[in-house]
């Protein structure tokens, strides 16, 4: 069953880094994902693209050659999530050891077929041939569980106030 729906999600959708004239659905995409005090500004998911491409991986619905979902994040050599990371494209270090995940965003119209959980999936197996060590998320607290499956630890509440909520810092050793 695993492989199976594995195998329909290799063939409907097209895993890679995103492109730069698909800026701007990633944009919308964040927008439509959280809401307003959780979502990255436009501003600020642009400067992110155009410093860490290949830190944007994204699925295309190859019936429809749109973005159906993406994670995205910023290598560093930092071991603390920080909130400066969703706004500070400049902290990107392309040699860093670690990664901050930033967002992973699926449409609604795409959820509650594994997606998210394939996206995550070829992210980390990526990350971890490049060498990276560990990856750092926050969540909320109705995610931890799905996160978990994915295979990242839960650290507890972390320290990011991002939105003005409250989140879980977790934790994936890859290398």
């Amino acid at each position: 069953m695993f492989m199976e729906k594995k195998i329909l999600l290799q063939e409907r959708f097209e895993f890679r880094n995103i492109r730069p004239e698909e800026t701007e659905q990633v944009v919308e995409i964040e927008q439509v994902c959280f809401p307003p005090n959780e979502a990255c500004s436009p501003k600020a998911m642009r400067e992110r693209v155009a410093a860490a491409p290949e830190l944007f991986w994204v699925a295309v619905d190859k019936s429809t050659g749109k973005i159906a979902g993406f994670l995205n994040g910023l290598s560093t050599n930092e071991y603390s999530f920080r909130d400066e990371f969703f706004t500070d494209a400049s902290l990107y270090d392309p040699e860093g050891r670690n990664i901050m995940l930033l967002g992973l965003d699926v449409l609604p119209e795409y959820r509650r077929q594994g997606l998210a959980g394939e996206i995550m999936f070829q992210y980390l197996r990526r990350e971890r041939e490049k060498g990276r060590s560990i990856v750092f998320l926050t969540c909320s607290q109705s995610k931890v569980k799905m996160y978990k499956k994915l295979g990242f630890t839960d650290r507890g509440i972390a320290d990011s106030t991002w939105g003005g909520e409250q989140w879980h810092e977790m934790t994936c050793v890859i290398g």
